[in-house]
């Protein structure tokens, strides 16, 4: 599959204005930042869990908080529709605020509530209501951000487009090192008391750094040159059916995948009782190879073809999942997460480069942030916002903790069906 044959060939490619790399570098800022409101919850389950979900059994109050950090993700979809036809009517710019808005609203509920312990139950529920906010405005972040990302390019769109996941894992690398300063220079008692809340108020920078940036930013050639549709929605639904379905899939292996690395900190602390502060080292080094592989491996795709790379990398990561987790678990250290999880992040990586300009060539632009938006927020809260409940859950049925592998496993096969959908489908474009 070539690297153009994804795209809409009634949209002419537009040349990329002379500020168009340092338009993508802010949109990436802001994409990392809005994401480290959402990853740093999951990083600091244990002591959210702790503070909001008190329970005698430790399991259930585990459960109880990762049950809400993926309750929220039913907001997703809805946040997807609406800041999705919003892009597709007004810009990505005016999207790209807004998101950012709403954002700062949540993650100050968060690093503000007074625990259960204070308000009662006002306090989870103040908490659930702040995962949904959340949800609701990242749920537009992936769609107009890489829209923003690809229309700025008149060539190289997987590479542009690789900073979408690149931004993501500035995110990671952000609230791993929190995870780190934090669980070595806090006691126990102060981390679950206030410690957890300093990540959160950092976090509260997404309001004035993303917004300033943003309104920094130029609308996109491709969107002004477009016929924009009053009602995307109903158009995408009349005439990309089949796209929504094939971009939830090919999020599948990609989203819970992701999804565990959120929760490794719990994983290596709970299960393979290393140190607390494993789980968090290991995700910074992965986190520092995943920003520079995953854009070369963009400008890879965009010379041998995007499917060409993701497909082995889905496959090998099938096979992989299992025998992984075994070696993991059986020999519990760091350093055998690390040869394990790096040969993991390797395949992740090749996967990930071309995802985005995939899924956006699945839709032309005038639907394109509405069908982004959707199949990728689809796809999220059904494989991947339950995901970490799901290990939990696992683990403690089957007693194995190499479990998460099954599911992993099932994910790969899904995108897998999707990533050949994508081929047959591009030969007849």
């Amino acid at each position: 599959m070539s690297s153009t044959a994804t795209f809409d060939p009634l949209v002419p490619p537009t040349p990329k204005p002379a500020s168009g790399a340092l338009q993508i570098a802010a949109a990436t800022v802001g994409n990392a930042l809005e994401w480290f409101d959402i990853l740093i919850y999951g990083y600091f389950a244990t002591s959210i869990a702790g503070a909001f979900f008190p329970n005698s059994n430790p399991v259930v109050s585990l459960l109880l908080t990762f049950g809400s950090f993926g309750l929220s993700y039913v907001a997703r979809p809805v946040g997807a529709v609406i800041l999705g036809a919003y892009a597709d009517r007004a810009g990505r710019k005016a999207a790209l605020t807004l998101s950012i808005q709403l954002m700062v609203i949540g993650t100050a509920v968060m690093a503000l509530m007074p625990s259960y312990a204070t308000v009662g139950l006002v306090a989870p529920i103040s908490v659930f209501a702040a995962r949904l906010l959340q949800g609701f405005a990242v749920a537009g972040e992936f769609g107009s951000s890489t829209a923003f990302m690809i229309e700025h390019s008149a060539h190289r769109r997987a590479f542009f487009a690789s900073w979408q996941f690149a931004g993501q894992q500035v995110a990671k690398l952000l609230s791993a090192l929190f995870g780190v300063g934090l669980t070595t220079t806090l006691t126990a008692h102060h981390l679950h008391a206030w410690g957890w809340r300093i990540p959160f108020l950092f976090g509260l920078l997404v309001g004035p750094v993303g917004l300033y940036i943003r309104r920094k930013l130029n609308e996109t050639p491709e969107f002004l040159k477009s016929t924009h549709t009053r009602t995307p929605v109903r158009e995408l639904f009349a005439t990309e059916k089949t796209g929504l379905v094939v971009g939830a899939g090919l999020v599948a292996v990609a989203t819970a995948s992701t999804y565990f690395s959120i929760y490794m900190p719990t994983y290596a602390s709970t299960h393979l009782h290393l140190p607390p502060a494993t789980g968090y080292i290991v995700t910074i080094v992965l986190s520092l190879l995943a920003m520079v592989l995953i854009p070369l491996g963009g400008n890879l795709a965009d010379k041998i073809g995007y499917t060409r790379m993701m497909l082995p990398a889905a496959i090998l990561m099938a096979l992989s999942f299992y025998p992984l987790f075994l070696f993991i678990t059986l020999h519990p250290s760091l350093a055998t997460l690390l040869a394990g999880l790096i040969f993991n992040e390797l395949l992740q990586d090749a996967y990930l480069c071309a995802l985005p300009a995939v899924m956006a060539g699945i839709f032309p632009a005038r639907t394109r942030v509405t069908g982004l938006s959707l199949s990728y927020n689809l796809g999220v809260t059904l494989f991947g916002g339950f995901a970490p409940a799901i290990f939990t859950w696992l683990i403690e049925v089957t007693h194995n903790t190499a479990a998460p592998s099954f599911y992993l496993m099932a994910m790969a096969l899904l995108s897998i069906a999707a990533v050949i959908t994508v081929n047959r489908r591009a030969t007849h474009m």
